[in-house]
């Protein structure tokens, strides 16, 4: 969450914090830390940038590739997490951006093992099942994940000294955090369907704001939801150019009123 400024009253004692300092965010933002997708990309980032270190020539274009698909899996998150409190249509391209990256690195690392003759782990063998182990102890004993890394766990097969080994195990490590993106990208989608990006709710929040100030007379609430009602101008029909009552919740609610000049 966003730094708040500290409580700071005038010489007369009144507060004079802005009216911005005082509101509160639609939508929550920030917070990626916390998430298990971040954490595990951060782990591939610095495995990646080691990886390419030890076993990679330092003048192949194949270095910066690299290590740029795992850093924009990291960051992409990160300000994805930030974006979301003012469009959650950002967020959600962002992260599909961070998922993307990853698919791009995990070519890279098949790559690799296949160019050098080395075998791939498949799913079901034990070495990969240990590395997916590692993952499930961390989301099953960890109180607290935005306190601690699993990084260690990882350390023997990161820091092998064979090339195949830690490609492998970062292999494992990229499928492990596209689950999560899709998991994560999945619950955006959901949300965005059920309570709509930041405008809808911004909208929303205002017309309930003028409700409470300004609650509407009979005359002007929708006779179907109760909802402040506004003019409105006819576009199609016999009636085209005509004005009338339609409600402010439309589309959601189609409740009309005749318009009479006399009405407030």
């Amino acid at each position: 969450m966003p730094e708040r400024r500290p409580f700071a009253p005038s010489a007369d004692g009144s507060d004079r914090s802005s009216a911005a300092d005082r509101l509160q965010h639609l939508r929550p933002s920030g917070g990626y830390r916390k998430l298990r997708s971040f954490q595990v990309t951060t782990i591939i980032y610095d495995a990646t940038v080691s990886f390419c270190e030890r076993f990679v020539d330092k003048r192949s274009r194949t270095v910066d590739q690299m290590v740029q698909a795992a850093r924009s899996g990291r960051q992409n998150i990160a300000e994805g997490s930030r974006a979301s409190a003012t469009s959650s249509q950002t967020e959600l391209r962002l992260v599909n951006v961070a998922r993307a990256s990853l698919d791009e690195l995990l070519l890279d690392y098949e790559d690799f093992l296949r160019q050098r003759g080395h075998r791939q782990w498949a799913k079901d063998d034990p070495e990969a099942q240990a590395v997916r182990a590692v993952g499930r102890q961390h989301r099953t004993d960890s109180s607290d994940p935005s306190q601690q890394s699993d990084a260690p766990a990882y350390a023997a097969w990161l820091t092998n000294q064979d090339p195949a080994v830690v490609a492998n195990a970062l292999i494992c490590l990229i499928h492990q955090a596209n689950y999560l993106l899709d998991q994560q990208i999945s619950a955006l989608e959901r949300g965005f369907i059920e309570a709509g990006g930041y405008s809808e709710r911004l909208a929303a929040a205002r017309l309930e704001h003028r409700r409470q100030q300004h609650p509407p007379s009979p005359a002007t609430a929708c006779p179907l939801c109760g909802q402040p009602m506004v003019v409105r101008t006819a576009r199609r029909g016999a009636r085209a150019g005509s004005q009338f009552w339609g409600c402010s919740a439309y589309p959601n609610c189609m409740g009309t009123r005749p318009f009479e000049e006399s009405e407030p």
